[in-house]
């Protein structure tokens, strides 16, 4: 546990000056770096024409919405031609249609699911142009949404900011940067870089093997950095290629982490901020700086940490447990279950890679996650269920707000009080875009889960029989539904179907969610503020955590209960009883 612990201690020494950093480039205050980007971003600004006026939610939306399905259209046609197009030195064809389509939604809703092995399936000019422009693009349209999120519910403002410059921000001080510093990291750790064709080598044996170049590295940075996920082979970061050492390890692991936890500590700053101003408007930036997380930014984070944790447990100690049957047959579980896992990792590090990638929804893989122990894979299979354990850049803290709203309009039932949250009301028209924020993602999980066990073209994917079958079958929906994109890979998931339905599910769970939250916001803006009185419910303590947490997983039980207990939790019974 030694080294989950300090692996865990160093993330928060790095989250906290990140979160700051970024608090600083949403609210436009100086930075150390403002001299060389301020010339950067105005430069992008004049040769685009970006109108830098504040938006409303409505134009905030539009914008993000119309800006994508540009984005969609340009990279399907390059998917399509990618045979007939430059930087193509394997000679790779054109994707096929709804493998096209399946693979353009993934990335452009940050979920970058992959139907194909990424060393077969796309050339260079794909992979650059198509897959690492979405990482880029996809990650910083999900954290403008948070940015305006954010303000919504902050405050003391007319608008939302503005859709473009928020997204040119986040990428030219953060996601480009740390993007180069962590790329040449990799590549001194031995990830490729470079645009030649492939290697065929003589092996020790005196076979002959083909080595997959390409520019992996910079693909490798951003699909952790962005919470992306993805992978330029189809073994993901369990091949030494993409994570070679322990120390490109943690450089990942790291990579994703960092920006959605800075993300909740930029929103507890933004209210915390407004909070003291209207307090002293004198003494604003003083008080400001004080606040690492704000009280409601600690509060999420604190939440959050506790599912995460949680969950962390359960993976560990069921994967060190080992392997009943294995045990039974005379193999020694000594090392715990080490099936599907890289010996350079062991069971810590891979149970922690496989709790962060799908709490904070890369979707990348260290390890196979279809041979995980039973409840070992239900706690990735959980979180990407629950969707709010930090989740992705920006859109994790989105969905942990509703279930803050679901928790204040609980104990407002309670005490038979109106609900209230940052000093405004908490009424119908909020409940109702929450519910249905709430309500899509397990729809969207269930009812193709459903759709695909009673279908033959769905039945036709299923690699394995009974429990561990179904459990394939909710971590295919769930991953495209909470735009992870990880995967059990037994799946046969390339066929029209698979391409079609988790395209769909990939495409509803990013922008429903978006739009309602955004309205949410806009709703919020236009509030009055209410005072507190004796009466008012406290969200910035201790016992609203717990009540957090407890709202969380009673409506992932009531939601998902029944599936998990036909799924994991079944082979989890039958693996230890037989």
């Amino acid at each position: 546990m030694l080294q989950i612990v300090v692996t865990l201690a160093i993330y928060m020494a790095l989250v906290i000056p990140v979160g700051i950093y970024m608090y600083h480039i949403a609210a436009k205050k100086k930075t150390f770096a403002d001299p060389v980007f301020n010339r950067v971003d105005n430069g992008i600004y004049k040769l685009c024409r970006i109108n830098r006026e504040g938006m409303n939610w409505k134009q905030y939306a539009l914008h993000l919405l119309m800006t994508n399905a540009v984005m969609v259209f340009a990279g399907y046609l390059i998917l399509r031609l990618q045979g007939l197009l430059f930087l193509n030195p394997n000679g790779i064809e054109g994707m096929e249609s709804t493998l096209s389509f399946n693979t353009i939604i993934s990335f452009m809703t940050n979920t970058n699911l992959q139907h194909y092995s990424g060393e077969s399936g796309l050339s260079y000019l794909s992979q650059t142009l198509v897959i690492i422009f979405m990482m880029f693009t996809s990650a910083a349209s999900g954290y403008a949404a948070c940015m305006a999120f954010s303000r919504g519910f902050a405050g003391g403002r007319k608008d939302v900011g503005n859709f473009y410059e928020d997204m040119i921000r986040i990428t030219t001080r953060i996601l480009i940067p740390v993007s180069i510093i962590g790329g040449l990291l990799l590549i001194w750790q031995g990830v490729p870089e470079n645009f030649i064709p492939n290697l065929t080598i003589e092996t020790i044996e005196g076979k002959f093997q083909d080595l997959a170049m390409g520019p992996v590295a910079a693909l490798e940075i951003i699909k952790h950095l962005g919470t992306n996920g993805g992978g330029f082979f189809g073994a993901n970061s369990t091949t030494p290629f993409e994570n070679p050492t322990i120390l490109s390890d943690m450089i990942e692991l790291y990579s994703m982490m960092l920006l959605p936890g800075a993300c909740v500590i930029t929103f507890g700053k933004m209210i915390h901020a407004k909070k003291q101003k209207e307090k002293n408007k004198n003494a604003t930036m003083a008080v400001a700086k004080k606040a690492v997380f704000g009280s409601q930014g600690r509060t999420i984070f604190a939440a959050m940490a506790v599912l995460f944790l949680v969950g962390l447990t359960i993976c560990f100690v069921s994967e060190s447990a080992g392997n009943p049957i294995l045990e039974q047959a005379g193999l020694n579980q000594d090392m715990g279950s080490m099936e599907g896992k890289e010996v350079r990792f062991g069971i810590a590090q891979s149970a922690l890679f496989t709790t962060t990638t799908t709490s904070f929804t890369t979707g990348t893989v260290n390890n196979m996650h279809d041979t995980l122990t039973p409840l070992g894979g239900m706690v990735p299979l959980l979180h990407m269920m629950l969707n709010c354990v930090f989740g992705g850049k920006g859109v994790g803290l989105m969905n942990m707000i509703m279930y803050v709203i679901l928790a204040v309009f609980l104990c407002g039932l309670m005490i038979g009080r109106t609900p209230e949250y940052l000093g405004k009301k908490i009424e119908g028209r909020e409940m109702k875009l929450a519910a249905l924020v709430l309500i899509v993602h397990p729809l969207l999980i269930l009812g193709f889960s459903a759709l695909a066990v009673v279908t033959s073209a769905g039945l036709e994917g299923i690699t394995n029989p009974g429990f561990h079958g179904l459990t394939q079958v909710l971590y295919e929906y769930s991953s495209s539904a909470a735009n992870n994109g990880s995967g059990f890979e037994g799946l046969a998931d390339n066929t029209y179907f698979w391409n079609i339905t988790a395209g769909l599910a990939m495409f509803f769970g990013r922008y429903i969610a978006i739009v309602a939250q955004l309205a949410i916001a806009g709703s919020m803006l236009a509030k009055r503020k209410m005072n507190e009185t004796i009466g008012t419910l406290r969200t910035d303590n201790t016992i609203f955590v717990l009540i957090l947490v407890f709202v969380v997983y009673i409506f992932a039980a009531l939601t998902f209960f029944p599936a998990l207990a036909l799924g994991p939790i079944a082979e989890h019974l039958t693996l230890w009883m037989s």
